[in-house]
């Protein structure tokens, strides 16, 4: 059942604690729920798909995309350019859906600040050495790259405190159960 007021479900994690994995299972086993697809200007991974997993565009057409006011917000991160466009939170709202956002712990932030009853989850890993091991299994990552990671996630976690939930993924069946349980919760309070 979808609230009559949407709720706007943000989760955040370093990169390689299974953030979008969640996301995808969340948006495929509730209903009432949709996904924020976010613009980026980082080069397509494998199995991944336009306008799926997010709209992908160059540096130029996401800086104006920018300029124009767009974008509700946007981050550069790890070298490339992340953001929300204006247009999805604006439909979400008008029809009263539920939305949720993969994105980055500032981007969670922002959203909490201007919509102060949406949900913020974020999602650790069990220890740095799991997350290491996780970074360097995609394969996708080079020596600069996962020291850029690896940082950035110090920094991530440092905000996880600011979080209405905070959720160790050391086992993904109990990380989803532990989302699905939250977004029910929020939803019943926000019908009552």
């Amino acid at each position: 059942m979808v609230s009559k007021k949407g709720i706007f479900f943000a989760i955040s994690a370093p990169s390689g604690t299974g953030k979008t994995t969640i996301c995808k299972r969340i948006l495929s086993e509730l209903v009432g729920i949709v996904g924020s697809i976010s613009v980026t200007t980082r080069p397509k991974r494998a199995g991944e798909r336009e306008g799926i997993d997010y709209h992908f565009v160059d540096q130029e057409t996401f800086l104006k995309m920018r300029e124009q006011g767009e974008l509700y917000e946007w981050q550069e991160l790890h070298g490339f350019f992340y953001g929300t466009q204006r247009r999805l939170l604006e439909e979400a709202i008008r029809a009263g859906k539920d939305l949720l956002f993969d994105i980055d712990t500032r981007g969670a932030l922002t959203i909490k600040r201007d919509f102060p009853e949406s949900c913020l989850i974020f999602l650790r890993p069990p220890s740095h050495d799991i997350l290491e091991q996780r970074l360097k299994g995609r394969k996708s990552e080079k020596d600069e790259s996962l020291r850029r990671r690896l940082t950035a996630a110090e920094e991530e976690l440092k905000q996880q405190d600011q979080f209405d939930y905070v959720i160790i993924n050391d086992d993904l069946d109990h990380a989803v159960a532990e989302v699905k349980r939250i977004i029910q919760e929020r939803r019943a309070e926000s019908t009552q």
